[in-house]
């Protein structure tokens, strides 16, 4: 059971998810040769970012219902904190 399950609770059969909230992940359309790429090229870019920085593990949500793992902003977001918080180490 993950945190968040915990702090959930169940509506009642027939009542609608409060607005702004996604209640089941929606079917998704598979990703184009083109966003395949920039998936891998923000994987690339995170790889790159976390090497050397003794990282060895992530843990992460998104909040547009699609996991964090394929979304190429998401990603690339991870590697910039990253880079940030090793330069903001590096000055100290």
């Amino acid at each position: 059971m993950d945190l968040l399950s915990s702090f959930r609770r169940r509506r009642a059969a027939g009542t609608a998810a409060p607005a702004g909230r996604v209640s089941e992940p929606e079917a998704q359309e598979l990703p184009t040769p083109e966003q395949l790429a920039q998936l891998q090229d923000a994987w690339a870019e995170l790889a790159k970012a976390a090497e050397g920085s003794g990282l060895t593990g992530l843990h992460a949500c998104s909040r547009n219902g699609r996991r964090w793992e394929e979304d190429p902003e998401a990603v690339r977001g991870l590697a910039a904190i990253i880079r940030e918080v090793r330069a903001e180490n590096a000055n100290h």
